[in-house]
């Protein structure tokens, strides 16, 4: 595969690719600040910070997608993706403008959308055969999209297989994981049956807490009330992933994240905490949902590297959490990923636009000047005193 840098992508190392588009932002504070033009952004590109935080420097390679070039593509913003090192499929089209869109704030952080430009939206037919054996998929989509991007990779992938054309690591012939975004437009009531029928083809389904109240008439999901159980309990029933065995991952800004499966009920503070005046770090949340998915699907398959193993070493006294690792048995990876989607989303918050990536003076990979691993470490260290404070506030698991 065409990398960003022209050089070949092994076909075998692919872990994380988005379907996401890759757009230039501006975006519109209502008057709560200068607004902004030219910003890195769209589902794409914030997916793909998400997962580049958990690879890390060392396989930042396995992180792959695909950035629609037009002719005012700006080349500050092609210098930011060539700092990231993924194995980016970079498309130019002098014939055309990149997309485009524009994003405006209200209240609650709520967030309306319009395209600038013309979009060019990515097909499973364009990835090429490294990205269609990827471990994990991210998509951003209707649910009747999402449906077809799930079975046209699996036959591609079959077909590939039947070529002898599949990888030779052994995990190629395992079905990959599939995280779902209903695209906000349409979580509505009407689209409420054929997300049922998208629920089913995907491991993870998230919506965030506006999004899945729209989609069942209401201006928003709270899990304290009869409406918002009964939500989470109408989507377990109809079944998530093939097996039934998915989580329903609700993000929910500040208020952290849910994550919902048969029998389970996981509850992660935010990163970012309001402090004693009532400050917080948080500027500009545009991106925060797609880093937080990008991450926690990479963070599905990596579960044996550095990242992983400071949260085992820092709640390695905690019994609620090596209870609640028990229980959930071969999906224990789960717990690890949520919090790596946790800590990607609060580097994403800091800044208008991607986090920065820069280089200690003794090579240490920083972002917005602190390592993600030290981050994890940090957040997890919170989270052991508040497991042990309050444990049946953060997990149920039957």
């Amino acid at each position: 595969m065409a990398g960003q840098d022209g050089s070949s992508s092994s076909d075998s190392d692919i872990e994380f690719c988005t379907l996401g588009m890759f757009i230039l932002d501006d975006i519109d504070f209502a008057g709560t600040r200068p607004s902004v033009k030219n910003i890195l952004g769209g589902a794409a590109s914030f997916a793909v910070v998400g997962a580049r935080l958990v690879a890390g420097k060392e396989h930042s390679r396995s992180v792959s997608w695909i950035v629609d070039v037009g002719s005012d593509f700006p080349t500050e913003v092609l210098e930011v993706i060539n700092a990231w090192g993924t194995a980016c499929m970079i498309r130019e089209d002098n014939s055309r403008l990149t997309t485009r869109a524009w994003n405006g704030y209200g209240v609650n952080e709520k967030r309306d959308f319009k395209y600038l430009t013309p979009k060019l939206r990515l097909e499973p037919r364009m990835l090429s055969d490294a990205q269609v054996f990827s471990k994990t998929f991210h998509m951003v989509c209707s649910a009747g999209r999402c449906v077809s991007i799930v079975q046209n990779i699996l036959e591609r992938r079959e077909a590939l297989r039947r070529e002898g054309k599949a990888p030779s690591r052994s995990q190629a012939s395992e079905r990959p994981f599939f995280v779902w975004e209903p695209v906000p437009d349409l979580c509505t009531t009407e689209e409420q049956e054929k997300f049922f029928i998208a629920t089913r083809v995907v491991d993870v389904v998230s919506p965030n807490e506006l999004e899945l109240g729209m989609m069942f008439g209401q201006t928003g999901w709270n899990e304290e009330s009869d409406f918002g159980k009964d939500c989470v309990k109408r989507i377990l029933d109809s079944g998530i992933g093939p097996n039934g065995d998915g989580h329903l991952v609700i993000r929910a800004g500040k208020d952290g994240s849910y994550a919902f499966a048969r029998g389970q009920r996981i509850w992660l503070p935010a990163y970012h905490q309001p402090g004693t005046s009532g400050s917080t770090a948080v500027i500009d949340p545009t991106g925060a949902g797609n880093s937080f998915l990008g991450a926690l699907a990479q963070g599905m398959v990596t579960g044996d590297r550095t990242p992983a193993k400071i949260i085992a070493s820092e709640l390695a006294e905690s019994a609620i959490w090596k209870g609640a690792l028990e229980a959930l048995g071969k999906q224990s990876y789960v717990l690890s990923s949520l919090i790596f989607a946790t800590v990607a989303a609060g580097f994403v918050v800091e800044q208008i636009g991607v986090p920065h990536l820069s280089t200690s003076t003794d090579e240490r990979e920083l972002w917005n000047e602190t390592e993600f691993t030290e981050r994890v470490r940090l957040y997890t260290q919170r989270l052991y005193r508040t497991l042990e404070e309050s444990p049946q506030k953060h997990l149920q698991i039957n």
